[in-house]
């Protein structure tokens, strides 16, 4: 919250007097709490206004790529992302957002091309590991799936979420460590909803 705060902040030192900080504070705010309820077409109207008089506002770009993706208008979510990303080449938050929009829609290649430029900045980062190995498992490609998984539990040894996607390449492969695997994620997890469904 204090990170977008800030960005709303920065975005404040460039408007006019008209303008305020407060004011664009309220309209964030506003959009926070539709989200909360769900109401994503509110919380992007909210945003509307002040969307029209800055189109080029990274973090405006941003949030209308989540509040689109939450309310599963995919196409409008990948046109908000990618400005996002154009306007702060550096950011990853755009395109761990167009990751997600590329799954969700089942576009596997897109969103391992995707995952791949961000992991080039950012060799370990965790989300964009974790989305390129859902992408390259969807698309079958379980030996390539398995090295980043095995790159990512050398750091991350006992992370959930990387030993149920090592669950999901042993059981498409048929590996004999699967039961084993199964049984180290029970002691780590006893409830692990992902062991006790299969």
């Amino acid at each position: 919250m204090k990170y977008i705060l800030i960005m709303i902040l920065s975005i404040s030192l460039h408007l006019g007097a008209s303008e305020k900080f407060e004011d664009i504070k309220i309209q964030y705010f506003k959009s926070y709490d539709y989200e909360l309820l769900g109401k994503y077409n509110e919380a992007i109207k909210v945003l509307s206004p002040l969307y029209k008089k800055y189109p080029k506002g990274y973090t405006l770009n941003l949030r209308f790529g989540w509040l689109f993706y939450k309310s599963k208008k995919y196409a409008d979510a990948i046109i908000y992302y990618k400005k996002a990303s154009l306007i702060n080449g550096y950011a990853l938050d755009p395109r761990l957002g167009l990751i997600r929009v590329y799954l969700d829609i089942h576009s596997f290649e897109d969103a391992q091309n995707v995952a791949s430029e961000l992991l080039k900045i950012d060799y370990y980062n965790y989300y964009a590991n974790i989305y390129m190995i859902q992408a390259l498992n969807a698309q079958k490609k379980y030996e390539v799936s398995l090295k980043i998984i095995n790159k990512m539990l050398a750091l991350y040894p006992t992370d959930i979420s990387y030993l149920e996607l090592l669950a999901v390449v042993y059981k498409q492969t048929k590996s004999l460590r699967l039961e084993k695997l199964y049984e180290n994620i029970l002691i780590l997890d006893p409830n692990n909803v992902y062991v006790h469904s299969n």
